[in-house]
């Protein structure tokens, strides 16, 4: 492909590959599980392609699969599709578990975050109550103020009724998982590993080992290549 037009935005390059590859990529409606190793695939596709790069390609990929999107997507009896839209096999428990669990955690983040945006300003407080104006001229009957002013008494002196407190049910601790990074020797080819991303390891599996870089297939369909330091066991 020949092109002269550079994209730089991630927005723009998810669009380039829904028309590149509309029966693969999807804009809008549901999206289509990818098949295993598609980066692979993509990135010897666009190989001559000058508007995108490997990185800007593996950029794009990952926001494409965490989006809500296409995690609603992976679930079972979801087929996997290639760049031209052919089915690649039916997608594995684990995989969609993963992909429900991802789901949850970014919208519980994606809740909490409105939920402080709802809260008011530090220091922020309820604008006061205006008092109602009296009409001028007409004053409260004597009795009716002894009235109001022996029931605020009477109410003052009632004991105030002790209401039990909910007790909230205590949370089970979330289960801890030792990982410890492996050693280049240790791995082989088609092994599940979990990879350090960010704060929180991801899971997939070995699709080659060259020298002192281990290629991992993540369950997501996205390739990486990471040192043996970055491969958790």
């Amino acid at each position: 492909m020949e092109s002269t037009e550079k994209l730089t935005d991630t927005n723009a390059i998810l669009a380039y590959l829904c028309e590149t590859f509309p029966l693969c990529f999807v804009a809008e409606g549901d999206a289509k599980p990818l098949k295993i190793g598609l980066f692979q695939d993509l990135a010897d596709r666009l190989a001559d392609d000058s508007k995108v790069s490997k990185t800007q390609l593996r950029v794009a990929l990952r926001r494409y699969t965490s989006s809500w999107r296409y995690l609603k997507c992976i679930k079972l009896g979801a087929v996997r599709v290639d760049l031209d839209g052919n089915p690649c096999g039916e997608l594995e428990q684990e995989h969609i578990d993963h992909a429900q669990a991802t789901l949850k955690e970014s919208q519980d983040k994606a809740k909490a975050k409105r939920a402080e945006r709802a809260k008011p300003a530090e220091g922020e407080e309820a604008a006061p109550r205006k008092a109602r104006p009296r009409p001028e001229g007409r004053k409260p009957e004597g009795r009716k103020v002894e009235a109001r002013r022996d029931n605020r008494d009477n109410r003052d002196n009632k004991p105030a009724k002790d209401k039990p407190r909910r007790q909230e049910p205590a949370k089970a601790p979330a289960p801890q998982v030792n990982l410890v990074p492996a050693k280049l020797e240790e791995l082989k080819v088609s092994q599940r590993v979990n990879v350090k991303l960010g704060q929180s390891p991801v899971a997939g599996s070995i699709v080659d080992i060259n020298k002192a870089d281990v290629h991992v297939q993540l369950d997501s369909g996205l390739t990486v290549k990471v040192r043996a330091e970055y491969i958790l066991l």
